[in-house]
C-alpha cells in the first residue's frame, strides 16, 4: 500500500529565468496555496516577453510568490505582492531578504481591501491567481481593470476557462491568449486603449 501522502504544495518553487534563475524559494504548506506550475510560468513569460525591465507589477494573491519573484527576476522595476495569510506573508519577506530584492513590496492584507486603496492605472502587469475554491475571479478582474494602465496586461489563473457570455470579464479587458495545463486554465488579458471615458 502507499504510505506517502500527496503534498498539498511543493516545498519550494524554482525561479525559471532572469537574474535569480534556478534559485529555489521555500514555500509554506497552507490551505489553498497552489504555486503556479513551472510550465505554466514558462508559457506566461513567453507571452509577456522574457524581459520586464521598467514595468510595474502587482501579484494580488501572492501565495508562494512564484509569479512576483519571477517578474522581479526578469527586471520588473517594482513588484507589489499582496498576501492575506500572515505566515505566508512572512515567508515571502524571508524570500525577499534571501534574494535582496529591493524592488519588491509585500503587503499583508486582504487582497480586495489592498486593491481598493491603490490608485488607478498604477500597473503594467497584474497577476491574479486566487484560491480556486472562492468565486473571486470576477471581483479580482474588476480591480485589475481599474489598476492596469491602458495597453497593460492581466494574467488570470482559474479552474475554468473565461469564455462564454457569463464569464466575468470587464468590458475594458480583452482576452488575447489562453491555454490550459491539466486542471489549470490560464489567460492573458489586455487593457483596451481608448475604451471608456477618454
Amino acid at each position: 500500500g502507499r504510505t506517502s501522502v500527496p503534498r498539498q504544495a511543493p516545498a519550494q518553487v524554482r525561479i525559471i529565468g532572469g537574474r535569480w534563475k534556478r534559485s529555489l524559494l521555500p514555500v509554506l504548506e497552507a490551505e489553498g496555496l497552489r504555486p503556479t506550475p513551472d510550465r505554466v510560468r514558462e508559457t506566461l513569460f513567453n507571452w509577456l516577453g522574457q524581459d520586464l525591465a521598467g514595468l510595474a507589477c502587482l501579484d494580488l494573491f501572492a501565495g508562494s510568490g512564484a509569479l512576483g519573484f519571477e517578474a522581479a527576476s526578469r527586471g520588473a522595476a517594482a513588484v507589489t505582492m499582496v498576501e492575506a495569510n500572515p505566515r505566508v506573508a512572512r515567508q515571502l519577506r524571508d524570500n525577499q531578504y534571501r534574494l535582496d530584492a529591493s524592488q519588491i513590496r509585500i503587503i499583508q492584507s486582504d487582497a480586495f481591501a489592498a486593491a481598493a486603496q491603490m490608485p488607478a492605472e498604477s500597473f503594467d502587469v497584474v497577476f491574479l491567481d486566487p484560491p480556486f475554491a472562492e468565486e473571486w475571479i470576477g471581483p479580482a478582474l474588476e480591480h485589475a481593470a481599474r489598476l492596469t494602465r491602458p495597453g497593460g496586461v492581466v494574467y488570470v489563473e482559474s479552474d475554468k476557462a473565461l469564455i462564454g457570455a457569463d464569464a466575468p470579464v470587464p468590458a475594458s479587458l480583452e482576452i488575447v491568449r489562453q491555454a490550459r495545463a491539466g486542471a489549470v486554465h490560464f489567460h492573458l488579458l489586455q487593457h483596451r486603449t481608448g475604451h471608456g471615458a477618454d
